[in-house]
């Protein structure tokens, strides 16, 4: 907490994927549509569609935008995603 900022949201880029930024995605393979909110790793629940932004899912995803194509490494190889949306 000591080193804790306030940010202004207003200078924030809200159109890329970041910390508490909710992401709409669509598997390319099969089409099923996910959505997910980045928080921090304390926060996370898969269960709650939470995802921790330490986790490697989620960080593949930082720093992108809607329209985007994203690869993810996972357990049984590479899946690819299209960001439909980032909101926060």
């Amino acid at each position: 907490v000591a080193n804790a900022r306030v940010l202004d949201e207003s200078k924030v880029d809200t159109s890329k994927v970041l910390l508490l930024s909710r992401i709409n995605i669509r598997n390319t393979k099969n089409n099923m549509k996910q959505s997910y909110l980045i928080v921090p790793e304390s926060e996370a629940n898969l269960k709650q569609g939470k995802i921790s932004v330490a986790s490697p899912f989620a960080q593949a995803f930082l720093g992108r935008k809607a329209g985007e194509t994203v690869e993810v490494n996972v357990p049984a190889g590479k899946m690819t995603f299209e960001i439909l949306s980032v909101e926060r």
